[in-house]
């Protein structure tokens, strides 16, 4: 089981703030449209917040919402949807990208103070008018009264903290962060103040279920009076919940159970929010020693955080069931012919350009089943596009790019004509193809043929390296939805570009 967190005696001063381009704009703007707003919780560490650290968690007025999310939209933010079972009514979430640092700013609004277990979210404190009438300007966003803010705290950790489902899960006792708001807002508030919110604006609660509830969060409360204290601030608060407590208890413990065997057994991370306009398919092509990896790689840690996101690799595809029993055949095949005392070196290629060598045949259809393992990655990632997430593709096949991700076959026109094979095989392949439709963000990086060289050599042959980089250099991108970025520049500024421009697609 596990025990309370000490609170700490040294105050929890926030540090001095280094607030965010985008969250002083922010600021500003909703001060300037009259928006009756405040910052209305973890005040302690608002510096952080600024900093776009953590969320900025906005208690808004109802009759200000469409002024509220103009403010956002004219901003920049992007509207996204927190998964189901974390959605709550009366919020939502935007993300900003602040140009100057590249960082996203989470903004989650609330038009209803909706608290509790963060597997449920099950109860409203109902004084948001109150809570905001006594909002008065803070470290550049508004804050509310300590009093109305220490009360809001400690209901929110008897809900979280203190319920029986909670202690029996190991989760009855403060994080290190919580001991400290909690010590924080308590050096601030008047105890009698706090009281008077309580019977001005909870009734409901009281002053004896007040006291208990501040009083269980203590040192040493015993299991037994946390959990007491948390049913009769359930019971309190049963008009304003979303569902009954014998209701609400078993379902926190199955979604806390199910987030645990998805982390212990496969590793899995909780969902993320997904955009309200969509999923997207982000594709990175470019040249060898362009950058690609490096650039998808950046774009996945940047987003994953904040949204659903994958990545993948069209360029080397995963392996199916059907190409690595082929491909585990033709290595045998190989080590047979090595122990017969077969020659060695490269199997033979077309003769006459009429006819294919056996193993010159089975090169190609090994070059099919990549098509496959394309595919099927492709597909696997667009049900996630589908289901509204964002896709980061490091290299694509398109149809423009003759020398990578193409299919073999395309280059044996005569052999076609005479080879029954070699037609079925690259109808096989071109179907393939035609089944992967274009990215929704296609960037472009073009690297100059000869500093391409530079970066890959000894990794690669360098004619090869050329003449890609060649291809890409002097491919006319216009008509395509592409966004080319001159990646011999240093890495920062072509990430921070890649970054700016993929924001402004999604």
């Amino acid at each position: 089981m596990r025990t309370p967190v000490r609170i700490p005696t040294i105050e929890a001063t926030p540090g001095p703030a280094e607030p965010l381009e985008l969250v002083r704009r922010l600021s500003d703007a909703l001060e300037d449209e009259g928006v009756r707003y405040c910052h209305w919780k973890s005040t302690a560490a608002l510096d952080r917040a600024l900093r776009g650290e953590s969320d900025l968690d906005l208690l808004v007025a109802r009759p200000d919402a469409d002024r509220f999310e103009r403010v956002l939209r004219g901003l920049g933010f992007k509207e996204a949807r927190a998964p189901a079972r974390a959605e709550a009514a009366g919020t939502f979430h935007a993300y900003g990208l602040d140009a100057p640092s590249g960082a996203l700013v989470h903004v989650h609004g609330h038009y209803r103070l909706v608290v509790g277990d963060d597997a449920t979210k099950a109860h409203r404190l109902p004084f948001e008018e109150a809570y905001l009438a006594s909002a008065r300007p803070g470290p550049l966003l508004r804050v509310p009264a300590p009093e109305f803010e220490l009360v809001a705290l400690v209901l929110r950790m008897v809900l979280k903290h203190a319920t029986w489902d909670a202690i029996v899960c190991g989760k009855g006792g403060l994080s290190a962060g919580e001991a400290a708001e909690l010590a924080y807002l308590s050096a601030r508030a008047d105890p009698e103040r706090a009281r008077r919110v309580i019977r001005e604006h909870l009734p409901a609660v009281g002053e004896e279920i007040w006291e208990r509830c501040r009083r269980c969060l203590e040192p040493g409360a015993s299991a037994v009076r946390r959990a007491r204290t948390a049913w009769r601030l359930e019971r309190a608060l049963a008009a304003h919940a979303r569902r009954r407590p014998w209701l609400d208890a078993p379902l926190r413990v199955w979604r806390r159970v199910g987030t645990a065997l998805r982390r212990r057994l496969w590793g899995r991370r909780g969902p993320r929010a997904r955009l309200v306009r969509g999923g997207a398919w982000i594709a990175i092509v470019g040249a060898d020693g362009a950058g690609k990896t490096t650039a998808a790689e950046a774009l996945r840690r940047w987003l994953s955080p904040h949204l659903d996101v994958r990545l993948v690799h069209l360029g080397k595809p995963p392996r199916s069931k059907v190409s690595g029993a082929l491909r585990r055949a033709w290595r045998a095949a190989a080590g047979r012919r090595r122990a017969a005392g077969a020659p060695g070196g490269a199997s033979p290629g077309l003769v006459d350009g009429e006819r294919i060598g056996p193993r010159s045949l089975a090169k190609l259809l090994r070059k099919v089943l990549v098509s496959r393992d394309r595919y099927l990655a492709y597909l696997r990632a667009s049900r996630s596009v589908a289901r509204g997430g964002i896709v980061i593709s490091d290299r694509f096949p398109l149809p423009r790019v003759r020398s990578m991700d193409r299919p073999a076959t395309a280059v044996l026109p005569r052999l076609r004509e005479r080879s029954r094979i070699v037609r079925a095989l690259s109808r096989l392949e071109e179907r393939y193809y035609r089944a992967i439709g274009p990215p929704d963000v296609l960037v472009v990086l073009r690297v100059d043929p000869e500093e391409a060289v530079a970066r890959r050599r000894g990794l690669e042959p360098e004619d090869e390296v050329r003449r890609r980089a060649r291809e890409i250099w002097g491919l006319d991108w216009t008509g395509l939805p592409a966004v080319v970025v001159d990646a011999s520049r240093p890495p920062a500024q072509v990430l921070e570009e890649v970054r700016a421009a993929v924001w402004e697609r999604l």
